[in-house]
């Protein structure tokens, strides 16, 4: 299977630049396996799509304002870094944890091994320790007072690259339900959900089961391998809490739906379900890849947004709902003019 086997033409003024007003007022695409149909609905009529005793799990990961402009202390000159994935250092020396990170360095070659960069006027200083895979830096960071009170004053949110507006309200880049901080990118299908919607879906007797999956920047990387099976995937850190395997175990076992809200709630629960189909508390880190020939444990149903052309995400809804059937939906998505990836309108594919 090639990656070219996932392009589709999406014209450049379909990607949407800023959030709507109402997040749940997006457009919904509903694709129906079963019978190849399609529904272009408004995304808070998805609960007329979900029945008593289904389970509707979400990621409650927190964007941090991870980007982070500096400039370098002999020289001045600016420099970007985002901080990808929190390094533990040992308690009780200078490499306490939470002071050393992995990031990602623009430009790179101002960032060799004992550069150091000042952010704030010097609230933050960075020095570079090592270059590490893909490039990117280890830093170890010095401050006085609370790492992540200082990240909230100086850093911003680190929006993907196909979003050139700036965001006026960084909590436009949350769903409403984030708690636990630690991504570095939106689980983006869950920013259509209100306070009031959710209400409405626990009022129909639907369960709502949290878990958590750190997104890191490798969801926007591109499959640079002509053979899909070649990508090798990042490594995302992930936790499903005991109570919460227990609800989702129970849903599946009474017949219940598993519903997805995002592929990295998918990409949570089939890492950690087993092959008996039974999901299993803990944490740790997945790299799993699902693309078409994977079989499918736990979801059942899955919301998601409108993802960029030749993406393991693209590839992991294909998986789902078949390469032909999803393409030919995305082509119907283009002619509707439907508004496409972070900011933009929704699938729900059943």
């Amino acid at each position: 299977m090639k990656t070219s086997d996932f392009y589709y033409d999406l014209p450049q003024e379909l990607i949407a630049q800023d959030p709507l007003e109402d997040r749940s007022s997006s457009r919904l695409l509903v694709l129906h396996r079963d019978t190849d149909g399609l529904e272009h609905r408004i995304f808070k009529d998805v609960t007329e799509y979900l029945q008593p005793g289904d389970c509707l799990v979400v990621n409650n990961t927190k964007v941090i304002p991870a980007r982070l402009i500096g400039e370098k202390e002999d020289t001045g000159a600016g420099i970007e870094v985002l901080l990808l994935k929190r390094r533990e250092g040992k308690k009780g020396t200078e490499e306490d944890a939470g002071t050393i990170w992995e990031t990602l360095v623009k430009p790179g070659k101002k960032a060799r091994p004992g550069a150091r960069i000042r952010f704030g006027d010097g609230l933050l200083v960075g020095e570079v320790l090592d270059v590490v895979e893909e490039g990117n830096r280890l830093i170890r960071f010095t401050y006085e007072g609370i790492f992540e009170e200082i990240l909230d004053k100086l850093g911003q949110m680190p929006l993907p690259p196909y979003i050139t507006h700036q965001l006026k309200d960084k909590n436009r880049y949350q769903t409403v339900y984030a708690r636990h901080e630690g991504s570095a990118a939106a689980p983006t299908a869950g920013l259509h959900f209100t306070p009031g919607l959710l209400e409405e879906i626990k009022g129909k007797g639907i369960k709502l089961a949290h878990v958590t999956l750190h997104v890191g920047l490798g969801t926007f990387r591109p499959v640079k391998v002509e053979d899909v099976a070649s990508h090798h995937m990042h490594s995302e850190f992930y936790m499903v809490e005991e109570e919460q395997a227990r609800l989702i175990n129970e849903t599946k076992a009474a017949g219940g739906r598993v519903i997805c809200v995002g592929t990295t709630s998918c990409r949570t629960l089939e890492s950690a379900t087993g092959h008996d189909g039974i999901l299993r508390p803990g944490s740790g880190w997945t790299d799993i890849f699902i693309y078409p020939g994977y079989r499918f444990r736990m979801m059942d149903a899955l919301i998601t947004n409108f993802h960029l052309p030749e993406s393991t995400l693209l590839m992991l809804v294909s998986a789902f709902a078949g390469r032909e059937r999803m393409l030919a939906a995305y082509e119907e998505a283009v002619r509707e003019r439907y508004r496409f990836f972070s900011f933009g309108d929704a699938m729900l594919i059943k």
